[in-house]
């Protein structure tokens, strides 16, 4: 995971969300978005989130990480992701646990081995201001918001959450694959009622320990896997007490442990998978017509 120039990545992904790694511990420079977007669109490269790690800025911490979508904007969370940069750092440094920080906080992660890395993502905010939602809702277990006829919608009355990125959950009473996420997901995800947008997802409990989701994710689209999601997911039906505080999320790439701890944390347990590793300009020589940069012009950490 060093960065000697020219740099090198790693291509990974946690139950099928794909991840690329760039370390930049040993220097950085500057990114466009739409060379951030050429990354995504080679073959060869193409990701659902971007990890990109900087010296960090705070004591106890390995790295300053920033987070990049498939369209180039940035996310301030990914569970997956971090998951992944924990299994590289432990290969760099034999330890088991770190402290990352992101534009969401510090995450700490402890690693047990490939198939089982723990995330700490903090705290749920639930606050319509914290979201955040562009109208007041005094309750966020369930908001006004349907689609579909007014006399019978598709789906309504879902619950929100910001798990370092704003969240909107629909509950359904059937499987989640047989909804059509692919056509409504990108008009929820740009709905007025949500001014930074919102990862959109479907949310099939179907016992107290056990749920089911797919998600729609803010900036990337369809998604094999979304840890914050999961999360999301899983304590909202804590909330309205549909489930027990520790369940297994099923996803389409594979299952989730996801607990809501005592003191209000929300710790994340799965998998990641190595895929390859490549010289980033030897491999967006085409795509990007010269040496990308690799931070977003003026947005330096």
């Amino acid at each position: 995971m060093s960065a000697p120039n020219p740099h090198r990545y790693v291509k990974m992904n946690g139950l099928g969300n794909e991840i690329v790694v760039l370390d930049l511990r040993d220097g950085a420079s500057s990114l466009k978005p739409a060379e951030i977007k050429a990354v995504a669109e080679n073959p060869k490269t193409a990701f659902d989130q971007m990890m990109v790690l900087y010296p960090p800025r705070t004591a106890d911490t390995e790295a300053y990480v920033l987070i990049f979508n498939t369209d180039g904007s940035e996310s301030s969370a990914c569970g997956n992701g971090t998951r992944c940069i924990g299994w590289l750092e432990r290969g760099l440094s034999g330890k088991t646990h770190f402290n990352f920080e992101t534009r969401a906080g510090i995450l700490a992660v402890a690693v047990k081995d490939i198939s089982a890395i723990t995330v700490d993502m903090g705290e749920p905010r639930f606050g319509w201001d914290e979201i955040p939602l562009a109208e007041k809702f005094h309750d966020t277990r369930a908001i006004e918001l349907q689609i579909g006829p007014i006399e019978k919608p598709v789906l309504h009355s879902p619950s929100v959450v910001n798990i370092g990125n704003p969240h909107v959950v629909f509950w359904v009473d059937r499987p989640v694959e047989t909804y059509d996420l692919g056509r409504f997901g990108p008009l929820i995800e740009n709905h007025p009622l949500f001014p930074e947008r919102v990862n959109v997802s479907l949310a099939e409990v179907t016992s107290p320990t056990t749920m089911k989701i797919r998600t729609w994710e803010r900036g990337t689209g369809l998604t094999r896997a979304c840890g914050t999601a999961a999360c999301a997911s899983a304590v909202s039906a804590m909330r309205k007490k549909l489930t027990e505080r520790k369940v297994t999320v099923t996803l389409p790439g594979g299952p989730l442990t996801i607990e809501w701890a005592p003191n209000n944390h929300i710790l994340m347990t799965g998998p990641v998978e190595m895929e390859h590793e490549g010289i980033l300009e030897a491999e967006l020589a085409a795509a990007a017509k010269g040496q990308p940069c690799l931070v977003p012009e003026g947005r330096l950490p």
